[in-house]
This record gives structure tokens, sequence and C-alpha cells, in this order.
């Protein structure tokens, strides 16, 4: 939980590769290996993970979903131990990782011969899982002083910080709302007064199990936890 004050940080299985992208965060402090090419290297750890699991190589899938959940957690850590925030590495890493998900739930999809609406309906459940985390995770950073380059409201191009170019955040924000766009909106009507890669995991242990066809039934019953989550916040907080 880096993006987090210490005295804020709580426990999140979701961020079981934090230790190991601290470590190459660390590593990688004093080269010349910027956010965006570590970005870069889990996009392709991603694509390698979806070829590994269309040729039934499952334990090597696995081991690419989760290398590509710690990259995905390095990029920001390398980004804070540089003290070099960027927005073009926020939406760059947002806008891969939503293409990434539809490719794994696709390659599952061809595997499993599950019906392509099945499928379409695990990929939108997935992200509102995911965008159900990062609307509360957001919030808190924002109340507590944590990193800010993600915003509660992504309703605004930002203005590009030092050592980028505003036409790359422009381009990149755009495609980040064409792409999640409706996602943010479902979440925040859910729960409009909440501003007052635990998925790799289950389907990289589900593929080596032989559990591939149970990956997106599953994703498609756990939406429904959704609904539990937010009815909890409301009640308790």
């Amino acid at each position: 939980m880096s993006k987090l004050p210490k005295e804020h940080q709580f426990i999140d299985l979701s961020d079981y590769g934090r230790p190991v992208a601290k470590f190459i965060a660390n590593s990688l402090k004093s080269s010349s290996f910027t956010p965006i090419h570590v970005t870069i290297a889990f996009i392709i750890s991603g694509i390698i993970a979806i070829y590994c699991i269309i040729l039934g190589y499952y334990w090597l899938a696995a081991f690419f979903l989760i290398f590509k959940s710690i990259l995905d957690a390095a990029d920001g850590e390398l980004a804070r131990v540089k003290q070099k925030p960027s927005y073009t590495g926020r939406y760059l890493d947002s806008v891969a990782d939503i293409i990434l998900n539809a490719l794994f739930l696709s390659a599952i999809w061809y595997i499993t011969n599950s019906s392509i609406w099945i499928c379409i309906l695990a990929f939108y459940g997935l992200q509102l899982q995911g965008t159900l985390y990062n609307y509360y995770y957001v919030i808190l950073r924002n109340r507590f002083n944590g990193d800010t380059t993600s915003r509660v409201f992504e309703d605004k191009t930002p203005i590009a910080l030092e050592g980028e170019k505003q036409q790359h955040v422009t381009f990149l924000f755009r495609l980040y709302k064409l792409l999640y766009g409706v996602f943010d909106k479902v979440i925040y009507t859910l729960d409009s007064n909440a501003d007052k890669g635990l998925q790799l995991l289950i389907i990289s242990t589900l593929l080596v199990i032989g559990l591939k066809s149970i990956i997106i039934p599953f994703f498609i019953f756990y939406t429904f936890m959704i609904f539990i989550f937010i009815g909890i916040r409301k009640i308790f907080y």
C-alpha cells in the first residue's frame, strides 16, 4: 500500500506482489529504466501469458500472469522511488490493464468453448470489481494525502506534469475515458456518496489445477459481491 501514508496503510490480499515490485523498483532506481519501460514489460508479460493459455502451457501462463501483476505494481513503485509521477504512466497502465483483461478472458473463452456472451458478462463483472476497488482506494488516497495521480472523478483532462507531453496525456486520458467511462458511471451510480491483481492470481490458480472451465462463471458469480461490499460501506461508513 505504498500509495497511502504509512499510518493509513492496510493489508490488501490483491497486493501480494508488492514486496517483489518494490525490490524491482529499488533495483532500477539508479538505472535509465523508466516506469513506462516497466509498463511495457508487463504488457509483454501479459501477451506471453495469453499465448501460453491458448497453447495449453498453463504453468507458464500462470507464471507470466503473476509476473505481469508484479510488474503492474513495479511501474508505480519505480515512479515513486524516482519521484517522477506522470499521468502518461497512470493512464497507459490502466488502458493496458483493461485490454489485457479482455484478452485474458477471450483466451479462456477460446480454450473452454464457453458462450461468447458469458465471456462478455464475465469481463464486465471483472472490470466492475476492479473499478469498485479503485473507487474506494482512490477516495482513501485523496483523503489522507496519498498518491494523487489517480482522481476520484476522471472528468477533465489533467495538465501534464513536468517531463511529460500534454498531447500524450490528452490522448491516453481520452482512451481511458472511452474504455473505463461506463464502469466508472455504474459504480458511481451505485454509491454516489462514497467520497464523503488478486484476479490474475485466481485465474492462474484455476488454470494450473485444471479448473479452466469455471474461471468465467466464477467472475460472473463474484460480481454479485459488489452489492454486498457497497451495502457494508453504506451501513458502517
